[in-house]
């Protein structure tokens, strides 16, 4: 038997549909070194389109807001019938490997999570976060507040006809009489590890007072770009000794 035409419009409204989205990244803020030196954080996730396993660490010397040597570390294992747990333990394995760093130190270290926000959240505000760095109350420090905006950048050969591609710039104002707007990042080209990014948002604010040394933050910004199947989120960080 044939079905109508509006009783089928009907049962498609009803039934569920196969969903096609992006893939979304999974964050891990791993912490610091012990004097505050270096930060580091994983993503993690199953790729959109191919079904593999990833897992992406990223080490950062915080006087220069630079990667360290050999790093960022990048694992993908090409078989839909792995697990992201073994991504993980290979980034993990390799990234010791390289920066004699521990993930006992790191985590020892982890500092402060002083704002966060998924990329799930819908009522923050993805592009300014006001944060007291410490959980002392009443306050000690002055707030922080972080102000990122969007700026247009040039499409690369590989970004051609996928829509706008961005950059963005992060400030920092400190709450205190006669402060400015520190630039802390701007863009003057996106970089080919980014893919093909349309939007940013402030995920994350994390901070570290290791003991006798400078503090340390460190902002977290989700990266919307073009995926297989839908918009696909990554992470990068911004650093800054204080």
């Amino acid at each position: 038997m044939r079905l109508r035409p509006a009783l089928f419009a009907l049962l498609l409204g009803v039934w569920p549909m196969a969903a096609h989205a992006g893939d979304a990244a999974k964050l891990d803020i791993l912490g610091f070194s012990k004097d505050g030196g270096i930060f580091a954080f994983e993503e993690y996730g199953i790729q959109d389109g191919s079904g593999f396993p990833y897992a992406n660490r990223y080490y950062i010397d915080t006087a220069t807001d630079k990667f360290l040597p050999k790093t960022p570390i990048r694992v993908r294992l090409d078989d839909e019938h792995s697990s992201i747990e073994n991504a993980r333990d290979k980034a993990g394995r390799d990234g010791q490997g390289v920066t004699s760093l521990t993930d006992l130190e790191l985590r020892t270290n982890s500092g402060q999570t002083a704002a966060f926000n998924p990329v799930t959240e819908l009522s923050a505000d993805p592009f300014k976060v006001k944060v007291n760095p410490r959980p002392v109350f009443p306050a000690i420090d002055p707030a922080l507040t972080f102000e990122l905006e969007e700026i247009g950048a040039p499409a690369s050969e590989t970004c051609q006809n996928t829509g706008e591609i961005k950059g963005f710039r992060l400030t920092l104002l400190e709450d205190k009489p006669d402060a400015r707007p520190e630039l802390l990042h701007l863009d003057e080209t996106v970089p080919g590890s980014r893919g093909c990014p349309q939007g940013y948002g402030i995920g994350a604010v994390q901070t570290f007072y290791p003991e006798g040394g400078r503090p340390v933050v460190a902002v977290l910004i989700a990266v919307r770009s073009v995926g297989f199947e839908g918009p696909d989120h990554r992470w990068l960080a911004v650093t800054q000794r204080r």
